[in-house]
């Protein structure tokens, strides 16, 4: 019998992550610029504990692969010994306030198109544009002067920026060690975070939610990692995040004959069809088109900066916040808390009317 293509191998896996990624995001209500926006405005933070509860999931079992010897997770881009600390905080910032402006970040503007937005269509392609024009791009000349700015770690004797190891390395203790009892403090952490809230635990759709996004990166790694590993044909090493799969999804849809499928454009279109196909069995399914001039400005303007940023920052909400926190990625937590923070921001600007006037309810609350 044929052995199948290590390429058939990563885009089936991602397909088939994507798949039931968009079905629960779709039926689940998840969304992480939601998240933020119900715990600012309302102080309702079921949607912003789902996403916690992602991340913890994510880290156990991504840090469980790795000690088990499963996978090496230094071999991801999460864990370079170049750490790229300004792009995170731009990036980020620039992703966190787009998100704001399009109505929710990279992996919702997929499942609402898959539920018939067509106002997340023009999102998803201005996006995937301005990812691909900061990948390779014009867009790609600021980006490389803001990583002259990187710190060469390795230049100071360390391995890479993994947030335990670094931590070992200050207070003298052995890397492995202290990687596991930092995966095990932010993991009880985001876990207790979760779970203190009443409203959270009687939410089962948000802890489902929650389980799913964090199995889903954990799925990635084992794709990318295991089922496709192959030493004459090797894979980067690499799991859920959607912001530069965009892009390079358009480029693969314009030049499909000389292409190749990889994991992050196969999870780009099975979170499409997933999502398409739970609107269409739960009756949810829904043509929406922008209201006016203003709504249509507002959206592309978001998506051009979540489009650059999140290239910028190496990823979103899931991308960052999800995949590269379960690394415990220092430059994923900079770039995590800068999106946390350009998402207030933009919150504030969607109250304000204007930046100046979000700035100073910002600091006013403060």
């Amino acid at each position: 019998m044929e052995e199948i293509s290590v390429t058939t191998i990563v885009g089936l896996g991602g397909f088939i992550i994507g798949l039931v990624f968009g079905a629960v995001v779709q039926r689940t209500n998840f969304c992480t610029m939601g998240g933020i926006s119900d715990l600012v405005l309302m102080g309702d933070g079921r949607r912003f504990r789902a996403w916690l509860l992602g991340i913890a999931v994510a880290i156990i079992g991504t840090q469980a692969l790795h000690f088990a010897g499963i996978i090496n997770v230094d071999k991801s881009i999460y864990l370079s010994a170049n750490l790229g600390w300004l792009g995170a905080i731009i990036g980020g910032g620039m992703f966190g306030f787009g998100m704001t402006q399009t109505g929710g970040c990279a992996n919702r503007t997929l499942v609402r198109l898959g539920s018939g937005n067509l106002k997340s269509l023009i999102v998803m392609v201005v996006l995937g544009i301005f990812a691909y024009m900061t990948l390779r791009g014009l867009l790609a000349l600021p980006r490389l002067q803001i990583e002259t700015t990187n710190i060469d770690l390795a230049a100071r004797g360390l391995h890479n920026q993994n947030l335990g190891e670094l931590a070992g390395a200050a207070i003298g203790i052995p890397a492995v060690p202290a990687r596991a009892v930092v995966a095990g403090a932010l993991a009880l952490l985001f876990l207790a975070i979760c779970f203190k809230d009443a409203a959270f635990r009687r939410s089962p759709a948000n802890i489902i939610a929650g389980v799913v996004v964090g199995l889903a990166a954990i799925g990635g790694w084992i794709v990318t990692g295991v089922l496709a590993h192959d030493e004459f044909n090797p894979v980067q090493l690499s799991s859920i995040t959607f912001v530069a799969p965009a892009g390079q999804g358009l480029q693969y849809l314009m030049t499909f004959t000389g292409s190749t499928i990889n994991f992050g454009i196969a999870l780009v279109g099975g979170v499409i069809v997933g999502s398409f196909l739970m609107a269409m069995a739960t009756g949810t399914f829904r043509v929406e088109t922008f209201v006016d001039r203003h709504d249509l400005t507002r959206h592309l303007s978001g998506a051009m900066l979540m489009g650059a940023g999140g290239v910028m920052a190496l990823g979103c909400t899931i991308g960052q916040g999800v995949t590269g926190m379960s690394t415990l990625s220092l430059g994923s937590l900079i770039a995590w808390l800068s999106i946390l923070g350009g998402g207030y921001v933009g919150i504030k600007y969607l109250e304000e009317g204007s930046f100046g006037g979000a700035l100073k309810a910002v600091f006013a609350r403060g």
